[in-house]
């Protein structure tokens, strides 16, 4: 049993295309026996992420970088940091990288490292303080940066793995990540992001039929110069997200501030943030209709998407009955599961009081402010059995 924040929203985006798969369709699944339009959580997970970076709430050295190209990065600080020649640097960095059994080719890591921004500055310390070390290392023109596990000077290697701790970068504690030739330094994510579904049927996709005209093309031709077809849709979505506030206060190091400015970053980016996909064509910045915030403690996560298992039917549009089910299933599982939580919800919708959704919010930051305070209650009840462990 875990203490949780969870949160339901309905969102309803215009014609767009925000999440496409390989052929540039929008994405769909199929749930409750009818096929339903689908934005992915890797999507909605990029968007907040670079949200995170926009916002501020956390600053750039409390999140992280995904990347092939560390090494580019590390020897940017070396440079700017140390006053190290850059091109040395990135053969110290890249010697580096090779030793933690992170191999640079071809100019990029093998797969993308998901690094905090710190770690890249602890690393990029410990290049310079064993700078001399590394460039006696580097005379074979980088080669062992090459190879699987290049050896490295004395104690440099256990003093850079011990750098790789992710313990202030906000994204990697939510999010999580791998790292296949390190995997002692993979990093569980406390937050779940489901995929977003449509609460109804999708009643198929439409095309965009597009010309473009040549400014410069001789009068006497006539027709376009380019043609094509754009595929969109639009829909109603629920989306569900939950945050296990142990495991992030656990990959946050015990920081409680930290955690808590973490949370609220991540709630206003799970409001404000949407994946981009052809917005310069659709511009469909739909904030979400309905937001249910909810903190429970020793419960279990608890998706709600089966409140749309039966499709919902349109009744002057799709999101007032949408609201309407989500509602009926929230107090439905209440009811039989037992823990409601505290709950708090914002119709931006219209004047409705959803009083089975929990206490009514004003807005969004106030439904921001009580929802971290709410559970920054809790990381500080969390930490007091974390520090009395950590001696």
């Amino acid at each position: 049993m875990k203490a949780l924040l969870e949160l339901h929203y309905l969102q309803n985006f215009a014609p767009s295309n925000l999440n496409r798969d390989d052929t540039g369709s929008p994405k769909d699944a199929y749930f409750g026996g009818t096929r339903r339009a689908r934005v992915s959580s890797q999507s909605f997970k990029r968007a907040m992420r670079m949200d995170f970076r926009a916002r501020g709430t956390v600053t750039p050295d409390e999140l992280g970088e995904r990347t092939k190209r560390a090494h580019e990065e590390i020897a940017r600080i070396l440079r700017d940091a140390h006053t190290r020649d850059e091109s040395a640097a990135l053969t110290a960095a890249e010697l580096a990288l090779g030793g933690l059994g992170l191999p640079i080719k071809d100019g990029k890591s093998q797969y993308l490292l998901f690094l905090g921004r710190d770690e890249l500055t602890r690393v990029a310390d410990l290049i310079n303080t064993h700078w001399d070390a590394l460039q006696g290392g580097a005379e074979d023109g980088g080669k062992k940066a090459k190879s699987k596990k290049a050896a490295l000077p004395g104690d440099l290697a256990k003093e850079l793995a011990r750098a790789l701790d992710g313990s202030r970068a906000v994204d990697v504690a939510l999010f999580g990540r791998m790292l296949a030739d390190l995997p002692e330094k993979n990093a569980d994510a406390a937050a779940q992001v489901a995929h977003a579904i449509s609460t109804h049927a999708m009643r198929g996709r439409e095309f965009d039929f597009y010309t473009a005209v040549d400014d410069l093309k001789p009068t006497d031709t006539a027709g376009a110069d380019m043609l094509g077809t754009v595929e969109f849709g639009s829909a109603t979505y629920y989306r569900y997200a939950c945050v296990d506030l142990q495991k992030l206060l656990e990959n946050l190091g015990g920081d409680v501030d930290l955690a808590a400015r973490g949370l609220r970053a991540f709630l206003e980016a799970s409001i404000f943030a949407a994946p981009t996909g052809k917005q310069n064509t659709f511009a469909a910045h739909n904030t979400p209709g309905l937001m249910v915030q909810v903190v429970r403690q020793d419960a279990s996560p608890r998706n709600l998407a089966n409140a749309f298992e039966k499709a919902v039917r349109e009744q002057g549009g799709f999101v007032r009955p949408s609201m309407t089910a989500l509602g009926e299933e929230k107090a439905r599982q209440d009811r039989i599961f037992g823990d409601e939580g505290s709950s708090r919800y914002v119709n931006a919708v219209d004047d409705q009081d959803l009083t089975t959704l929990g206490e009514q919010q004003g807005s969004v930051k106030a439904l921001i402010d009580a929802t971290v305070a709410d559970a920054q209650a809790i990381l500080a009840a969390l930490n007091v059995p974390m520090k009395a462990a950590r001696g």
